[in-house]
């Protein structure tokens, strides 16, 4: 039976750290919108404190969840067990875009372990934490985190990627704009 908890405990942010991936949702406003649905792996997550956590957000093909995040702010992410006894995590909640022209940024990208350069660092503030007991979600055996997103990444490097996303980042497939010029804080 599922439980809502008030603040991330020390069960659950061990759960957490377990995972090797973790999923991201959000929507636009409009009915008519595409919702998004994004798997995150490597090592990319951090817990802030007991109502708030953060991950890095790459360079990828779309932007939708900064273009949802500026038109909304609603966000989860959905941790599920894989192996070990089943469960599921979803953390609801506010996300906020943040980019290197942002004053917290530089001391927030301190907190992760990966160097490659990133588009930006999803922050949330959480609303609601609970929990199912995820039976239904089958047993996996983890072999290793593919590196093709940070080969590609150290390949393009940060003007390349910067370069990437003004071409294919600016807008989501919705029309919301997304990826803004780094001169303005987004």
């Amino acid at each position: 039976m599922g439980k809502i908890y008030d603040h991330l405990d020390s069960t659950l942010v061990n759960f957490i750290e377990r995972q090797q991936v973790f999923f991201v949702g959000t929507a636009p406003l409009s009915p008519d919108g595409h919702i998004n649905c994004s798997p995150k792996g490597l090592d990319t997550f951090v817990i802030l404190d007991e109502k708030r956590v953060a991950y890095l957000d790459f360079v990828g093909s779309t932007a939708e969840t900064i273009a949802h995040l500026r038109e909304n702010g609603r966000i989860v992410l959905m941790f599920c067990a894989f192996d070990g006894t089943a469960k599921i995590l979803r953390l609801h909640g506010h996300g906020r875009v943040l980019t290197e022209v942002h004053e917290e940024y530089a001391e927030l990208r301190k907190r992760f372990q990966l160097p490659q350069p990133n588009r930006a660092i999803i922050e949330v503030e959480l609303s609601r934490i609970s929990d199912a007991c995820g039976i239904g979600v089958p047993l996996f055996d983890y072999r290793d985190q593919r590196s093709g997103l940070l080969d590609w990444s150290e390949k393009k490097g940060e003007a390349g990627a910067k370069l990437y996303q003004a071409t294919n980042n600016r807008e989501s497939i919705d029309g919301l704009p997304a990826v803004l010029p780094r001169t303005i804080a987004e």
